[in-house]
């Protein structure tokens, strides 16, 4: 299901066991973030018109990139990725570096730099609209931390923190419950935790 915001559609593509992966469209372009599974993509690219500008991608996991390359090749699409990062991605089309954007439909998407989760891991603002985080941040908690140094990922989180509180999340897998086991676990007296975990 399609929601708009600030002037994007999003749509969440659940693929394989717990991944979430994103369309994201504004202006007539589109981005498809986080492939997975090819055939996934490509028929929510299909129910959602057949455009595909896009393909983005946060880190080098398999469970992240693994349809990339087939779903660009179906569309015609180009991929942008950390060029820090690019000899453990597909090829690039765009190659970037912290701070640089690439144009979805008029509007800057901009990548940011979230290590923690890997070295090489970044996020991508659509506007204020939306964050493509990956797995740096899931509802009520956050990815593991493989490559990068606590120092790194809280400062990864405090980024995505300082973003507009309006700014949605778009997590890179369903985490949630097993997040707030673990969270009402270590925290048991925390009233706002405990009103959370059972709204899930």
């Amino acid at each position: 299901m399609a929601i708009s915001h600030r002037g994007f559609t999003i749509t969440r593509v659940p693929m394989l066991a717990d991944n979430y992966a994103w369309l994201v469209a504004h202006g007539g372009a589109s981005a498809f973030v986080d492939p997975a599974d090819a055939a996934a993509a490509i028929e929510a690219v299909e129910a959602a018109g057949g455009r595909l500008d896009w393909v983005l991608l946060t880190h080098h996991h398999d469970d992240h990139i693994a349809g990339a390359v087939d779903l660009a090749a179906r569309f015609g699409a180009r991929i942008a990725g950390n060029a820090a990062d690019a000899a453990r991605l597909p090829k690039l089309d765009a190659a970037l570096a912290p701070g640089q954007t690439i144009d979805l439909g008029g509007e800057a998407v901009r990548m940011i730099a979230t290590p923690g989760h890997t070295v090489g891991h970044v996020t991508y603002l659509f506007g204020d609209a939306a964050a493509a985080c990956g797995d740096t941040l899931f509802s009520l908690g956050c990815g593991r931390m493989f490559e990068g140094t606590p120092a790194q990922f809280h400062a990864s989180l405090q980024a995505l923190a300082a973003l507009d509180p309006e700014t949605l999340m778009l997590c890179g897998h369903e985490y949630t419950l097993s997040n707030a086991r673990f969270a009402r676990h270590v925290d048991p007296d925390n009233a706002a935790l405990a009103a959370r975990a059972a709204e899930v």
